[in-house]
């Protein structure tokens, strides 16, 4: 018999479906928003931001896309800040924080903007939007600074702050931001953009509340996350009992450099419960790719989903939380303490946590094994435009390499780093050459730049750009790869390693990770970009597939003998069989 809590929300199945499908489209529409109005490269173009809906108890209700270190663990901030306000909370405030510390945030250019949601007099909603910023002050434009002597070097720290007060700006507050960033005219815009992203999500949540009423709509939520918990519950119970082990490395913390950090993951499964522990992870480190405990556990559990069935994902919610626990020590690594700097963790360690995490689980379900991304590729610069005499930052995704390949499936080609999950895009090179003075001259896949396996890691990319303006400084933190590589799983190879250079002239200088460089006009800044890992075994492959791979230029003819063995004859491009038949072992 249905306990007397279930008869009293049991809703009727068409309602459930609307209210739990319009709450998923309030977050769209909110991201949609600030995707039209904002003027940043990363928000308007690249899609560095998310929008989410959380309930009155902090629970996550609604993140249906968006970058995962900006919205799954963000029920630690809604907390914070529930904490700290307590009763003034009012109809009209809106709450501002950028904090990894106080405020649970990911990295100090990542600004949250958090609206409570009343209805009759009662809190019931939280909104929050996020988006990564041109500049938050700090030593260097854009928070990819690799020597900061501690986080106060990196930027302008906000804690959870009103900026609307019951409908009132906070124009003060707003100025003294403002004031202590770079480009304040364009963060100003940036800011108001997700601001109305809250504006239009609290007016769609109060038409679902005055179409359906209160009790119902809240109804529903607590069945949405019943039946995801249950859905997640039934999903971990098929894995196999045990511990499991993974691990991963970023190629140093870019103050002591060449010594790779390590983050180390044990799945433990036990029933329908799972315990993802970094506890032998390393210590917290001088150097700035350390990441605070929400940033751990957004990568984290976003690695768990990737074991969970596809339909689930845009419907994620507090639910599927509650029976996956993280374990993540004080001073480690994966939870730094303050002051440590924590500017690169989006890309170091966050990325490591999350192939961590997938490494491990791809042992216990070698059946839906997934491979670590092509390692990021980007760069902050700051210079000089002399077609309008103006400062600049600019930073790009487009030189990433591809996905990491999953048991069934190639890798995506062109997708963007495993810290977001394909959720950052890359940007277009017309676009590029008109914000800034730097000319594209090779952007292109490249033959053997992904990992071989019975299923092969999306290719690695050729990426080269002529600088047309004045000398630039450029940091490279926000890249990864020169010594360390993508995993493969189940067998498959690991994804090559990238590198990156300046061609000065005749003359070629290699450029490392998570070191300061310059780069004066003429010259080209160019990256090779390593791909994502293989899954399965390489000989395995269909040669099928293998020869497709060689016709549309991913695989050389070499490396599909070596690699795959599959001869392929050069003058017809087609399948020598039986000398295949020789290289594979087959009688």
């Amino acid at each position: 018999m249905a306990s007397e809590e279930q008869a009293r929300r049991d809703v009727d199945p068409i309602t459930l479906s609307t209210v739990w499908h319009g709450m998923q489209s309030i977050a769209r529409e909110m991201r949609h928003v600030v995707d039209r109005t904002a003027q940043n490269y990363l928000l308007a173009v690249l899609h560095d931001m998310a929008a989410g809906i959380w309930d009155a108890q902090a629970r996550t209700i609604a993140v249906p896309e968006g970058p995962t270190s900006m919205f799954l663990s963000q029920h630690f901030a809604v907390e914070a800040i529930l904490e700290k306000f307590g009763d003034d909370l009012h109809p009209g405030d809106i709450i501002i924080t950028n904090d990894p510390f106080k405020g649970h945030c990911n990295h100090l250019p990542d600004w949250g903007f958090i609206r409570p949601v009343f209805y009759e007099d009662e809190l019931v909603f939280v909104l929050l939007t996020r988006g990564h910023q041109l500049d938050t002050g700090g030593s260097f434009p854009g928070g990819y600074f690799a020597n900061g002597y501690d986080i106060h070097a990196e930027g302008l720290i906000i804690p959870p702050i009103k900026i609307y007060d019951r409908g009132v700006e906070r124009t003060d507050v707003l100025e003294l931001i403002w004031n202590n960033v770079r480009f304040p005219e364009g963060v100003k815009i940036d800011n108001y953009a997700l601001m109305a992203g809250l504006t239009v999500g609290e007016k769609r949540i109060h038409s679902l509340l005055d179409k359906y009423g209160k009790q119902v709509v809240l109804d529903c939520v607590e069945e949405m996350l019943d039946r995801m918990e249950a859905n997640v519950r039934a999903t971990i119970t098929e894995i196999p009992d045990g511990t499991y082990f993974g691990e991963s490395a970023t190629d140093d913390d870019g103050t002591t450099l060449d010594e790779q950090v390590w983050v180390r993951c044990e799945a433990t499964i036990a029933g329908d419960e799972m315990t993802l522990d970094f506890t032998q992870s390393d210590d917290q480190r001088t150097g700035f790719v350390n990441c605070v405990l929400a940033s751990t556990y957004s990568r984290a559990v976003a690695g768990s989903f990737l074991f969970f069935d596809p339909e689930y994902s845009p419907f994620h919610n507090a639910g599927s939380m509650r029976p996956i626990t993280l374990v993540a020590p004080e001073g480690s690594v994966c939870n730094a303490q303050y002051p440590a700097t924590v500017g690169g963790s989006p890309v170091n360690v966050g990325t490591q946590v999350l192939e961590a995490t997938v490494a491990a689980l791809s042992q216990a379900v070698p059946e839906k094994a997934v491979a670590a991304w092509g390692r990021r590729r980007g760069h902050y610069i700051a210079a000089l435009d002399p077609r309008n005499g103006q400062r600049y930052t600019q930073t790009t995704t487009d030189a990433d390499g591809g996905a990491g390949a999953v048991w069934g499936f190639d890798g995506f080609e062109g997708a963007m780093g495993m810290s977001g999950l394909g959720s950052i895009q890359r940007g277009s090179v017309e676009e590029i050459e008109i914000r800034y003075p730097w000319r594209t001259e090779r952007y292109h896949f490249t033959p053997d730049l992904s990992g071989a396996g019975r299923w092969r890691g999306g290719s690695g990319m050729v990426w080269e750009v002529r600088n047309l303006g004045g000398d630039a400084r450029i940091a490279t933190g926000s890249s990864d790869g020169d010594l360390t590589q993508p995993a493969g799983a189940a067998g498959g190879d690991p994804g090559p390693l990238s590198k990156m250079y300046i061609r000065r002239g005749d003359e070629i200088e290699t450029v490392r990770t998570h070191r300061m460089i310059e780069v004066k006009t003429g010259e080209v800044l160019g990256k090779v970009s390593g791909g994502g890992g293989g899954v399965g075994e390489p000989f395995e492959r269909d040669p099928q597939a293998v020869q497709k791979d060689v016709v549309d230029g991913y695989v050389t003819i070499e490396a599909a003998e070596r690699l795959y063995g599959v001869a392929i004859d050069e003058a017809t491009i087609t399948i020598d069989e039986a000398r295949t038949k020789r290289l594979r072992g087959i009688d």
